[in-house]
Parts: structure tokens; C-alpha cells; sequence
């Protein structure tokens, strides 16, 4: 069933998959001979499949040199698209297979929210949903959709994601942690008391307390304190007494609930950005991920 908004591909553009698979065998080997072997066809079979193809495009993807097939530098790029449109076929067949009732969503998270945040409700929706699989990976940059192969992804930051669309789950809050020994050799009474202690500071958030201080009309302090590249470090830094960390309220409320940090004076202090889903813009419909999108944005209704 066509969108309303699409027209119908010419037949003509749509070669079949034998005769992409040989023609992308054969730009991938560099000759017909090792094509053939790898498809289990003779040599002739793959030259003609290569020749149908020229002939259904009306185009010469390769040169004949002494028996040999050498491909123009428009065959190359084309071969490139042709790889990743097979390798999607592949990964669609190969989850079909494996989760026949329902689909599958892959998913990239960040690590810290995948773990601490996700996680956890994930039960949830895969008993709401039997049908669906998620395969999960971790991404801490953006990345291009069509070559990592994600169905959908957790944005941390704006809604500026190119060519993609978002929901916004939530802001992120900040509150100043430590550990409870810590806090017990230095005692706080005021936010500007935090000024004359080792202040953790995060990669990803490199303003973080100057925005905490600010927020408590406070002049921030010269930096210092170690640098981390994720929260899980900070986290554990901080639960060993290295110093204070401003952490997210989802990510900290475990660690404050069991005893491991307390929360320092001061309110909270909204962050730089939010969390956000993302996912292709010319995805249309996938049912998994318009599973997961309407289960997400029901969870994080509760918080707001």
C-alpha cells in the first residue's frame, strides 16, 4: 500500500536482487571468476546478470578490458548504496526470522541512561509488547542511520539532530552529590560553601557548575577537581569520597536511596539540555518503533 504522498517507483529502477547481489559481487572481488564462486554461479551466468543489469538502467557500469570487467567511478558509488540496501534486506530477513510474530527496534542508547534509566522499565514495555525484540547499542555521538543500521536513538542535548525526528522525554536536573564520609569531613551548610572543595567535573557538561553557581547567585570558582569522560566514573568517584559531583536526579536517586551519596545543599539546577528519541525523518511508519515511541512518551508523562 503506497502513502498517500508517494508516487510509484518506475519498475525499471528496482532491478531484482540477483542482479544487484551480482553486480556488487563483482565490484566488491574485483573480477566475475571470484564473484561466481561466491554466488555458487558460473562465470557466464554472472557476466550476463551484469549485462541484464546495464540494460534494465541503460547505463555501462563497466569498462571490458582483455575479459575483464573494471567499473566506472558512477558503478562504484552505485555499488555502495546497492551494499547498504542489501545488507538492510539481510538484517530485515534475518529479524523476521528470528522474531516472526512481531519486529524488531534497534536501538542506540547512552550508556549511563540506557542502564540506569531504561533499563528498569524495560519489562514494561516487553510485557506490553511480546512480539517486538529491541537490539540495544551504545552511542555516545550522533551518527548517520542509514550506515550504523539504528532504527532509533536516545539524544542527549537540543533537537538538532539532522534529518531526524525527536521526542523530548525530559529536561535534565542537576543536584550536587557526594559521599556521606565526605560530607561528614566537610560540612556544608550553604551553597557557596562547595566553592573551597574538589568539584568533579564531566566532559559532556563542561559548565555545569559554573550554571550551578550562577543559579545560586554565586561567582563560580576557579575549576578544579578531576575531569571525567562518563557518569559512571563520576559516580563511582564521588561514592569513594574523590569529591562533589552534579549529577542528574534520575541518576543519582538509586545511589542517594541506598546510601551511597547524599545530596548536598541547594536546589536543583536545570541542565544545558534534555533527553530526546530520535529516529529518521523518511522512516514513515515502523511499527516497533511506534510501539516504543508511544510507551516512551507515557513514561515520561508520570514525570513531568
Amino acid at each position: 500500500m503506497h502513502n498517500a504522498h508517494e508516487l510509484p517507483r518506475p519498475r525499471r529502477y528496482l532491478p531484482s536482487v540477483a542482479l544487484l547481489s551480482a553486480f556488487e559481487a563483482v565490484c566488491r572481488t574485483g573480477s566475475t571468476a571470484a564473484a561466481a564462486r561466491e554466488l555458487s554461479l558460473t562465470q557466464g551466468a554472472v557476466s550476463r546478470l551484469v549485462q541484464q543489469l546495464e540494460g534494465q538502467l541503460e547505463v555501462q557500469l563497466f569498462r571490458r578490458e582483455r575479459r575483464r570487467l573494471i567499473p566506472t567511478a558512477a558503478a562504484t558509488a552505485y555499488a555502495r548504496d546497492v551494499r547498504k540496501a542489501l545488507d538492510l534486506i539481510a538484517r530485515a530477513s534475518l529479524g523476521l526470522r528470528a522474531n516472526p510474530g512481531g519486529g524488531t527496534l534497534s536501538l542506540a542508547i547512552l550508556p549511563t541512561f540506557g542502564t540506569r534509566w531504561l533499563a528498569p522499565r524495560l519489562p514494561g514495555f516487553l510485557a506490553e509488547h511480546p512480539g517486538v525484540t529491541i537490539n540495544i547499542g551504545t552511542r555516545l555521538q550522533r551518527f548517520d542511520f542509514a550506515r550504523e543500521g539504528f532504527d532509533a536513538a536516545i539524544h542527549y542535548g537540543a533537537p538538532d539532530w539532522p534529518d531526524a525526528e525527536h521526542l523530548k522525554l525530559f529536561d535534565e536536573s542537576m543536584i550536587a552529590c557526594a559521599a556521606p564520609r565526605f560530607c561528614a569531613s566537610h560540612p556544608v551548610g550553604e551553597p557557596r560553601d562547595l566553592a573551597g572543595l574538589p568539584l568533579l567535573q564531566l566532559e559532556s557538561r563542561p559548565t555545569a557548575w559554573a550554571r550551578w553557581f550562577e543559579a545560586h547567585g554565586i561567582a563560580a570558582p576557579a575549576r578544579r577537581g578531576m575531569l571525567f569522560d562518563q557518569f559512571a566514573t563520576i559516580v563511582q568517584a564521588a561514592i569513594h569520597g574523590v569529591g562533589v559531583a552534579l549529577l542528574p536526579e534520575f541518576l543519582a536517586a538509586s545511589e542517594i536511596c541506598e546510601g551511597r551519596l547524599q545530596r548536598i545543599t541547594g536546589e536543583a539546577v536545570r541542565g544545558m539540555g534534555g533527553y530526546y528519541l530520535v529516529w529518521p525523518i523518511d522512516d514513515g511508519e515502523h511499527p516497533p518503533r511506534l510501539a516504543f515511541q508511544t510507551w516512551l512518551e507515557a513514561e515520561c508523562a508520570v514525570l513531568r
